[in-house]
């Protein structure tokens, strides 16, 4: 048993090894609306399943268990870098550093930087120059808050990054044709100065209070994807999945189909030695 994922075109950057992925619902052990592999101790899957999966994923990455990395996120904006330190310290230790993040970085060979989804888009940034990788979870709030840009500056402060070098996986996330939203969610995006015009459309609703019986639906892997270039990436240098994770339930975990007692996607990425 293995877990199946999906990889993403990162096999060689900058002459350095590198996987991109996010992980499906097959190939674990846990059970129900967790089926069958995941990772995230937070969603309520049972302990030992999720030991178990976390096992298998890091056999399959060829690193050591401990060394797959996962914040508990609370939709914020907070950025933490793994260093050699970090993985020195006690298990209970490094889970209260990684409490309330929602980003996660390093430059440490064999070390999996990841983040957990179930129809948040998860993003991964490499930078070639100074060998660095991040995942960042964005939400709908953590894209208001624009998080991927402050990511980006984040990883600036311990090195010069340089925007136009870096490398950028949009994940499998809910699509703008499945993500409804309130006139207040629309509205935050608004006073946040995205362009509506371009991020939102009005669909026909069963649950629309409105005269013409639409609501509005954001496309949040655009949003992101805008503020990286808006952030100094290059468009080719950005790859969007486009993969629904609402309408593919069946592969993904998708808290709007399955509730949040539900599994979570794993999104993540680890560097390799250069032969």
């Amino acid at each position: 048993m293995s877990p199946v994922l999906e990889q993403f075109p990162a096999d060689v950057v900058g002459g350095e090894k590198l996987k991109v992925f996010s992980t499906t619902r097959q190939g674990g052990v846990s059970e129900g609306n967790y089926a069958s592999f995941n990772i995230n101790c937070y969603c309520g899957d049972r302990p030992e399943t999720v030991a178990v999966n976390r096992r298998l994923l890091a056999e399959e990455l060829g690193v050591e268990v401990e060394n797959i990395i996962m914040p508990h996120q609370t939709h914020g904006t907070e950025v933490r870098f793994i260093s050699k330190d970090f993985l020195t310290l006690p298990p209970s230790t490094r889970d209260r550093l990684l409490e309330g993040v929602d980003a996660v970085f390093t430059d440490l060979p064999m070390v999996c930087v990841g983040v957990s989804t179930a129809d948040c888009i998860p993003i991964v940034l490499y930078d070639p120059c100074n060998h660095l990788v991040c995942a960042v979870h964005a939400g709908w709030r953590g894209t208001v808050h624009r998080i991927v840009a402050k990511s980006i500056k984040m990883m600036d402060k311990p090195y010069r990054v340089s925007p136009a070098s870096l490398y950028v996986w949009i994940g499998p996330g809910i699509t703008l044709d499945a993500f409804e939203v309130g006139e207040e969610v629309y509205q935050q995006f608004a006073s946040a100065g995205f362009d509506m015009n371009a991020i939102a459309r009005r669909y026909p609703s069963d649950s629309s209070s409105e005269s013409d019986g639409r609501k509005w639906h954001i496309d949040l892997m655009e949003c992101n994807r805008r503020q990286l270039v808006e952030s100094g990436l290059k468009e080719s240098h950005i790859y969007v999945s486009g993969i629904c994770t609402y309408n593919n339930a069946d592969r993904y975990f998708s808290a709007r189909r399955l509730g949040i007692d539900s599994g979570r996607i794993y999104t993540g990425a680890v560097m390799y030695p250069s032969v």
